[in-house]
């Protein structure tokens, strides 16, 4: 066990990190065949985390229905007042936080959960959600990270996931599941939002040495198996929609119980069920539907999150960093690469491809997309 495994360990031990210790998880190594993943499947779950995150937050958070009578369908980058409104994708906190994460890691090789709290109280976040802006002003006010964190079941924690696991990928019997924790619990210090993470994080290494998608079912019980072990009984309710006042438990076990009774139902039709904001009670079981129906067509995916979700920005770059996972850069669209400005702040363009390439020179071979 390494000295950050024994951190986080004694730290939940101790109550002061809100998630059940796992050894079935969370001594478990990567299995074989991570050495084999491209550089190509890596840069694709990275940039389309991007894609998504700047196809969507220009409309982000308006409802489904008010954003197609104003806009029709989306598919393309919208103009924007930060870039001269310009059609090009610009990023939200969403990018932001994903790409500091990488960029701490690659200089410290595992998050140092203090230093990465340093990173994002220092710098101007974009349209920040409430836990993080609560986080921010909690930690600049003099608190430790672990003070400052919050006790949110946010979704924006598993944009933080696939720079997690970049380290590990390559490396035989590494385990990404501490350094996904402490990425997860620096803001969302929640037993449903770790265990959303370490599960998806397992998924993206799955994903990223798949040879064709996996079938429809795949997405719920791999999420299930991982996220029951971690999360445990923690309880959530809904905050809206026609399951307030009928459900509590679990954010595993109401993927579980709802998602696949929706399988067949479209991503607008299936959401009224459970909504598709930015709470993980919404995100996640909306994030598993899209993928079970379009896992298999990256764009599509990504379209569908956009246009058919409320929480749309923080959804397609969820998505798109599982369908940029199995498809890989490549497979891509291409305008929507060309016209990815690349900023994790207000004018430095092309900063996610040079960290995206200073991460694989670090932490696997060196190539390009």
């Amino acid at each position: 066990m390494t000295k950050q495994e024994r951190m986080l360990k004694e730290l939940v031990a101790a109550h002061k990190i809100r998630m059940c210790w796992s050894s079935k998880i969370m001594e478990s190594s990567i299995s074989a065949g991570a050495q084999s993943i491209s550089e190509d499947r890596v840069r694709g779950m990275l940039i389309a985390l991007a894609i998504g995150d700047s196809l969507g937050n220009t409309t982000e958070a308006q409802l489904p229905s008010e954003r197609r009578q104003e806009r029709g369908e989306i598919r393309d980058y919208l103009p924007n007042w930060f870039a001269d409104h310009r059609p090009v994708g610009v990023p939200s906190d969403d990018t932001q936080l994903a790409f500091w994460t990488l960029q701490h890691l690659v200089e410290n090789g595992h998050v140092e959960p203090s230093e990465l709290a340093k990173i994002f109280a220092s710098r101007q976040i974009f349209k920040s959600g409430p836990g993080t802006r609560t986080f921010v002003a909690a930690f600049e006010s003099g608190k430790d990270w672990l003070e400052a964190a919050q006790d949110s079941a946010g979704n924006s924690a598993l944009i933080r996931v696939p720079p997690a696991i970049v380290p590990h990928l390559w490396h035989k019997g590494a385990r990404p599941w501490a350094d996904t924790a402490f990425a997860t619990a620096v803001i969302h210090n929640n037993a449903a939002a770790i265990g959303a993470s370490i599960a998806f994080a397992g998924m993206l290494i799955e994903l990223l040495k798949m040879g064709a998608p996996p079938e429809r079912d795949w997405w719920v019980k791999r999420f299930v198996d991982v996220a029951r072990e971690v999360e445990g009984e923690y309880a959530l309710k809904p905050r809206a929609g026609p399951l307030v006042g009928q459900w509590s438990g679990p954010l595993w076990r109401f993927v579980e119980q709802y998602v696949p009774q929706q399988a067949d139902r479209t991503v607008l039709d299936a959401s009224k069920c459970w909504l598709s904001g930015s709470y993980l009670l919404e995100t996640v079981p909306t994030v598993l539907h899209i993928l079970m129906r379009h896992a298999g067509d990256p764009e599509e995916a990504i379209i569908r999150a956009v246009n058919d979700t409320k929480d749309n920005d923080s959804i397609a770059a969820i998505v798109g960093a599982a369908v940029g996972a199995l498809h890989g850069c490549a497979r891509l669209p291409d305008r929507w690469k060309r016209g990815l400005l690349g900023r994790t702040q207000e004018a430095d363009d092309g900063r996610i491809f040079e960290l995206i390439d200073e991460a694989i020179r670090r932490f696997g071979p060196a190539g390009g997309c």
